[in-house]
């Protein structure tokens, strides 16, 4: 009878401990959390991240390889309970930074986690370095913390993916001036010095080709930021001989540009001085040929008298005058 009453004080010790004790739990400001029953996620109903925002980031051939189910999420608070047949996984929503060259399975890649190595359109080795802003999706938990072995690391392999094969064809957009002929108006198509220019085009491209990582694999990335490109140190040299080469010529460019543009301003202004010139001896010649034709309708005897006045002023300024002799 005693072993009997001992035995069930040692359940109901063991039931208070294990269930009303350690079943009790809260969930953090920047946490959310996922009830597992018996392995099995608590789940919404039917519904999955198709039928979420989340899947119009996906191509129609990609919707049903990452479908997952919507789980309820356990949001900040408490307390909350559990059985003991209950698992809560929690995951820290906050927003990390995670330096882009860093390989999560093999720490000594990348130099070390340094420079991330990629080749550009024209076979040149080029080392990058910055940074990727991201979070856990609160919408696609299922994915994060069930979907996945290491989500991380299935997220920096599809980013670095991207990145590279951005980087090998790359193409900066042709200037007006490149567009039209002129020789020296763009760098002879370096792609090092295209990417050098572009950075904020390449970032803003990054953002929206990797919106999808939420969908695939529940990690959102806020922003990418890639800070430097640096080509090695023997072709650094060749870059800063060609980019001074450039600089040079699309400085005389510009100068022979100006001085033409100035001479064409000055032929302008020349033709409309002489212009204005010729329309002043024009203007009396028409006076006169208006008033002889209206004194010629007023009558043949009127522009003879006139034409006689003429001459007889003419004749008061001359000083000798010579007359034909008939």
């Amino acid at each position: 009878m005693e072993f009997l009453t001992g035995l069930l004080l040692g359940i109901f010790a063991w039931f208070v401990v294990r269930v009303l004790i350690f079943g009790v739990y809260t969930i953090g400001q920047n946490e959310r959390a996922v009830k597992t029953r018996f392995g099995r996620a608590e789940r919404v109903g039917t519904a999955t991240t198709n039928e979420t925002p989340l899947g119009q980031t996906l191509q129609p051939e990609e919707r049903e390889r990452y479908q997952y189910p919507q789980v309820r999420v356990i949001q900040p608070g408490g307390l909350y309970f559990k059985m003991p047949w209950e698992k809560i996984h929690k995951v820290s929503i906050a927003t990390e930074i995670l330096n882009m060259a860093v390989d999560l399975e093999d720490r000594t890649a990348n130099n070390a986690g340094t420079k991330l190595d990629a080749v550009t359109k024209d076979q040149l080795n080029t080392g990058l370095t910055g940074q990727i802003r991201y979070r856990v999706s609160e919408q696609n938990l299922y994915a994060f913390v069930f979907g996945i072995k290491r989500p991380l690391v299935h997220v920096m392999g599809y980013f670095v993916s991207v990145l590279r094969q951005r980087i090998a064809n790359f193409e900066a957009k042709r200037s007006d001036t490149a567009a039209a002929g002129i020789p020296g108006s763009d760098t002879a198509g370096v792609s090092i010095n295209d990417l050098r220019k572009n950075l904020r085009d390449l970032n803003e491209y990054m953002d929206q080709e990797c919106r999808s990582s939420a969908a695939r694999y529940g990690v959102i990335l806020d922003a990418s930021l890639i800070t430097g490109i640096d080509p090695p140190e023997e072709v650094e040299s060749a870059l800063a001989a060609i980019n001074t080469a450039h600089n040079q010529v699309s400085s005389d460019i510009s100068l022979a540009q100006a001085h033409a543009d100035q001479k064409i301003v000055q032929s302008k202004r020349a033709v409309e001085i002489e212009t204005l010139k010729a329309q002043a001896e024009v203007e009396p010649l028409r006076a006169v040929a208006s008033e002889l034709e209206q004194l010629h309708r007023s009558g043949p005897e009127v522009l003879d008298l006139y034409m006689r006045n003429i001459r007889l002023s003419l004749y008061e300024k001359a000083q000798q005058i010579y007359m034909e002799a008939k």
